[in-house]
């Protein structure tokens, strides 16, 4: 008589026993302490020399920059309202922070991917179908009908026993990092942009007031020319002069005034808007900001690392170093676990009863053997952009310095213009009263009187324009010093779908 078991040998499921899982325990194993490629070990951007090759003059000194100062300078330095609301508008409608952040969700979600990799996929399948075979197969066919019905799970374990996966999880953390470090440049750089056209509109404000100013004066001059030609006191040749030099003014306004429009165009676009919308803030003439007496500028090693540009290269060169090891992990044999449980039968009557029953698992192996040498060419690739990499990040450092000095130079050496156009002035406004004292004493021809009156006028805007300067070359020390960064966690906080960017 035969058992159960000889009737249905289909109810005979053995466990698989506790040294089956050896093959399958010992990699994974292995596989937490071996990663193929070359580990990263980090850059700093060490300069030789420990102080600035700028002179430490007009207030500039290398103590260390309040860090406050630093984030958010165009409020402390300046304290001008205005320049403060319109900071917080772009930081809240520029364009390209809103391209920056959506790349800083894009590179998070491929770092996703990447890490997903290290765990178990389970797929879901199903099927039910009715079929016919063929009459021409012989015995295997004979035109019979029946129906097959099919559910059940497929898992895949890849084991990471080279590290090929965490490589990658490596390298798309850091190109997170950089995305972020992005973002910050961006900003810094937006915060810097919004000030110098600001600066610059100030600057055409006070410098149409002066050149109307000036107008007023000639205009007056040529009035008074008029009459006295007309009483024959004067010969036409003066006439001429006062109108030549009162139309020669008037000429300068368009200029002048376009570049005003520019600036104020170019901010409306910096915060996101419609060229002209800021048309009614800006109408009135206002000062050009104020500089404090001293700025304190740090050393160059703190103020090189502050910088995201920096930052970026850095985590660049990271990524890259890590893509040599997914690089070279192909070399390797990969490993898998595969396993499947389900439900199979012809019946539907028996398709949820027990002998419906189907599981597999065992192990697998993949290994790219012979493939004429591409996967240690594809290492070579990644070794070269490496090595690319990391010119790129001393390029950077390289450029950071010199942009550091150059605006240490520049803001130090336009404050003394500054200061020799302003003595400048006061002489020039001297000489054209002499200068009128003596033509009505009948001393000196109306012709220096003229050319009197042009180089005040010339020396008046060019003091503007320094004192503007001045102004311009102090936003792009701080921009250079890597500051501007206040509403950084603000941006990934308000605006981020993920909480964890802050990160």
């Amino acid at each position: 008589m035969q058992t159960d078991q000889a009737k249905n040998p289909r109810k005979d499921h053995k466990i698989p026993g506790p040294f089956y899982w050896i093959p399958f325990i010992l990699p994974l194993l292995l596989g937490s302490c071996v990663m193929v490629g070359p580990d990263y070990q980090g850059m700093e951007p060490h300069p030789a020399q420990q102080k600035w090759q700028a002179e430490m003059e007009k207030g500039l000194n290398q103590t260390r920059p309040d860090k406050d100062n630093l984030a958010s300078w165009w409020k402390e330095v300046f304290d001008d309202p205005l320049l403060v609301e319109l900071q917080k508008r772009a930081a809240e409608g520029n364009l390209d922070l809103n391209a920056s952040l959506s790349r800083i969700r894009e590179a998070r979600s491929r770092m996703g991917m990447s890490r997903a990799s290290l765990f178990p996929g389970l797929d879901a399948q199903g099927a039910a179908k009715r079929r016919r075979s063929s009459e021409n197969m012989g015995t295997q066919g004979g035109g019979e009908i029946n129906n097959y019905y099919n559910a059940g799970f497929d898992a895949t374990w890849e084991l990471d026993i080279f590290g090929g996966t965490r490589r990658s999880v490596q390298a798309a953390r850091a190109e997170l990092q950089a995305t972020r470090a992005g973002l910050k440049d961006v900003l810094t750089t937006l915060m810097a942009d919004v000030a110098l056209n600001y600066i610059q509109v100030r600057t055409y404000q006070q410098r149409l007031q002066i050149l109307r100013s000036n107008i007023e004066t000639l205009k007056q001059t040529y009035e008074l020319n008029k009459s006295s030609y007309q009483s024959g006191i004067i010969d036409e040749l003066a006439l001429q002069q006062s109108l030549r030099n009162l139309e020669e003014s008037r000429s300068r306004t368009p200029r002048i005034k376009t570049g005003l429009k520019a600036a104020k165009h170019r901010l409306c676009v910096l915060l996101g808007l419609e060229p002209g919308q800021l048309e009614s803030e800006l109408d009135n003439a206002g000062p050009i900001p104020d500089i404090p007496s001293q700025v304190a500028v740090g050393i160059p090693a703190e103020s090189l690392r502050r910088r995201p540009d920096i930052q970026k290269a850095e985590r660049k060169l990271a990524a890259q170093t890590a893509k040599i090891g997914v690089a070279t992990a192909k070399l390797y044999p990969r490993f898998n676990l595969a396993g499947s449980i389900g439900l199979e039968s012809i019946d539907s009557g028996d398709f949820l009863g027990p002998d419906s029953r189907i599981w597999s698992v065992g192990p697998g192996i993949n290994w790219r053997i012979f493939h004429a040498g591409s996967l240690r060419m594809n290492i070579r690739v990644k070794t070269e952009q490496q090595k690319q990499a990391l010119v790129q990040y001393k390029s950077t450092v390289l450029r950071a310095r010199e942009e550091v000095e150059n605006a240490l130079t520049a803001y130090a050496k336009e404050k003394i213009r500054l200061r020799d156009l302003k003595n400048s002035v006061a002489a020039a406004k001297r000489t054209e009263e002499l200068a009128r004292d003596r033509y009505q004493s009948g001393l000196v021809d109306f012709y220096k009187v003229l050319e009197s009156q042009r180089s005040l006028l010339s020396i008046q805007d060019k003091r503007v324009q320094s004192k503007g300067e001045v102004a311009a070359n102090l936003v792009r020390l701080y921009k250079a010093l890597g500051g501007g960064w206040k509403f950084y966690d603000q941006l990934l906080e308000k605006r981020s779908t993920n909480p964890k960017d802050k990160e």
